[in-house]
């Protein structure tokens, strides 16, 4: 790790009453400066936040969605001057001790993101099928559309180089902000290496809200949300196939 740099951890949290304080204990053994975005919640998490020693807090008044955020995280980041920024859900499914790591890797990256299918690690759990599915599906229609190699779209345990958010315009506020995310680094023509980390569901029953706990709609949104991504950036000059141009040419193979 370069000690050098000025590096910051940021965890968005929900309704997360019973794990933020354990959590956010075992995180502060591995970095100086820890943020945590309180999206509006309503379970007694902001009480028990006011208690947490050395945990910058920003809250949202109202629950505003995943990728708000993490932009909001990305907001501080830039406004306070870090080197870079490491993400991490507070629900117990990413492991505090990884982050040292996150940090020596994005030495040699713009952009470090955990895959939860790179390597196998002793006692991982079962993910819910649907889930597996739909991230399965949409990794390998990002690595059609965008030329990576991508194996876990959706893993939330990151390494961002600030540099590398200045030059993306990360708008979207729910659950399918990553696949934004992967087009405009894409389209700035970032570092990106994947790291593993190990497949950890504690929630088998997390909602994603209203019509999108249904995998069909879920699946549907996610790629409405990449059409969308890819025809933004197609519109600033960059180059990437459409969905009908990647259909065209596989019928053509």
């Amino acid at each position: 790790m370069n000690h050098s740099e000025k590096w910051l951890a940021a965890l968005p949290v929900y309704n997360e009453v019973d794990s933020v304080a354990d959590v956010l204990r075992e995180v502060k053994h591995y970095i100086d400066h820890v943020l945590v975005v309180d999206d509006g919640s309503t379970d007694g998490t902001a009480d028990v936040l006011e208690s947490c020693e050395g945990v910058k807090i920003l809250t949202h008044s109202e629950n505003q969605g995943y990728g708000a955020a993490l932009i909001s995280a990305f907001h501080y980041a830039l406004a306070n001057q870090f080197d870079g920024i490491v993400t991490l859900d507070c629900d117990g499914q990413h492991q505090p001790k990884r982050i040292p790591e996150f940090i020596r890797a994005a030495g040699k990256a713009d952009l470090v993101s955990g895959s939860r299918y790179l390597q196998y690690f002793d006692d991982e759990s079962e993910p819910p099928q649907d889930r597996y599915a739909i991230n399965r599906q949409i990794t390998e229609e990002i690595n059609a559309r965008l030329g990576f190699n991508l194996t876990d779209a959706f893993c939330g345990f990151k390494a961002y180089r600030t540099d590398a958010i200045r030059k993306m315009c990360i708008t979207d506020p729910g659950y399918a902000m990553p696949l934004q995310l992967w087009v405009e680094a894409a389209a700035a023509n970032l570092r990106i290496i994947e790291i593993p980390v190990p497949l950890i569901y504690l929630d088998l029953n997390r909602s994603f809200g209203g019509v999108l706990d249904q995998a069909d709609t879920r699946l549907r949104y996610y790629q409405s949300v990449l059409d969308q991504a890819i025809a933004s950036v197609r519109s600033k000059g960059a180059v990437f196939p459409t969905r009908d141009e990647i259909l065209a040419n596989a019928a053509q193979d």
